[in-house]
């Protein structure tokens, strides 16, 4: 596999990280039968890869259309990446997804089907959130061609199956890790994805700047 790919999924595992959505699929599934959750895994898991081809087909023209440079987006998108990973190194989890210990799982059973529980707040924000966005586009604007294009495609497919299998087998896992587990975990994930961070960083001030870098 080429190295750009893994590195592509390297990014979208670290920012997507179907762990710290177990606890929110278990609470929304509580009751809920075998197929149901199954079908509650598969919405999710499904809106996740439709969001990144969606994004890696048209991101880089909303930019264009919106007038962002493509470096100023990398810049930007960098260093909110950079500042995700230092919370999720400081045990903090990801700033710019919920806290599920404020959230109202209740009242979403409530007012919101099964279905649309999957979409909403499961997938998004929980599991691809603005982070896992806008790396997408970076990631889809720095490449042209149909084959790189596709590779991108491809990644986020075999990310979306990674965490549909991670959603099914929720409990066995939240069980095996435990709350350190799955803590260590966010920290070792939080500085791969600061090493993310920072290459896009530079990547983004080599195109503004070509001359310095």
């Amino acid at each position: 596999m080429d190295t750009e790919i893994i590195k592509i999924i390297l990014a979208f595992m670290v920012l997507i990280n179907p762990f710290s959505a177990l606890t929110l699929f278990l609470d929304l599934t509580r009751g809920y039968s075998m197929t149901n959750r199954r079908k509650v895994a598969r919405i999710a898991s499904t809106t996740i890869f439709i969001t990144i081809a969606f994004f890696t087909i048209a991101g880089e023209t909303l930019l264009k259309v919106l007038g962002i440079s493509i470096g100023s987006f990398q810049v930007a998108g960098g260093i909110l990446v950079f500042l995700i990973a230092i919370n999720m190194m400081n045990g903090e989890g990801n700033p710019v997804k919920p806290d599920q210990d404020n959230f109202d799982f209740e009242h979403v059973h409530e007012v919101i089907p099964s279905t649309a529980s999957a979409v909403v707040p499961l997938a998004i924000p929980m599991m691809i959130g603005p982070g896992g966005i806008s790396t997408v586009i970076i990631y889809s604007s720095q490449v042209s061609g149909w084959l790189p294009v596709t590779s991108i495609i491809v990644a986020g497919l075999l990310i979306s199956i990674f965490c549909y299998l991670c959603l099914m087998a929720a409990g066995r896992i939240s069980r095996f890790l435990g709350d350190t587990g799955l803590n260590i975990m966010s920290r070792i994930m939080g500085m791969l994805l600061a090493a993310v961070a920072i290459e896009i960083i530079v990547s983004g001030l080599r195109t503004i700047f070509p001359d310095l870098l």
